[in-house]
């Protein structure tokens, strides 16, 4: 009779703890998703933003903020990041969260940022907008152009 209540007993007591366990696993699971949610690009391919201390903390003394966008294998794309508040830094990360290219100032000379790069894997890209340093940030606009391959001109006849 003791081994029935206490098989009872611990029956009682398992599944209430599976059930918390696997709330609680769920409820950490929604609560991330939330921390971390890149913004999405819009279809003009233009953001104008406004980068703050609100912002993912870089870890050097500045802040960062995310865009998603989807490309597809063979693309090329071009990411022009420019601000007049701040030295801007913009990286392209790949899904696995590897760098597929960055670049911190363009070739005009001045502190705005300019990317080229070919996408070799279809997915989910995400860039990366953070200012260079300890600045905490300010305005700025970030343009995403997909680049065509040019036609090779005909000869006449």
């Amino acid at each position: 009779m003791t081994k029935a209540v206490a098989a009872r007993f611990s029956f009682t007591l398992l599944v209430p703890t599976l059930v918390l366990t696997v709330s609680l696993t769920t409820a950490v699971a929604r609560a991330q998703n939330q921390l971390y949610n890149p913004l999405p690009i819009p279809p003009t391919g233009e953001v104008s933003d406004t980068l703050t201390e609100k912002d993912i903390p870089t870890g050097q003394g500045g802040f960062a903020r995310d865009y998603a966008i989807n490309l597809k294998a063979g693309e090329q794309v071009a990411v022009d990041l420019s601000s007049e508040s701040f030295d801007t830094v913009v990286t392209l990360l790949a899904a696995d969260g590897s760098t597929v290219g960055e670049n911190d100032d363009g070739p005009d000379g001045t502190t705005n940022s300019l990317l080229f790069t070919r996408i070799t894997e279809t997915g989910r890209y995400t860039i990366r907008v953070r200012a260079f340093g300890e600045t905490s940030g300010g305005g700025f606009k970030l343009k995403i152009t997909r680049l065509r391959p040019v036609e090779p001109s005909r000869g006449q006849d």
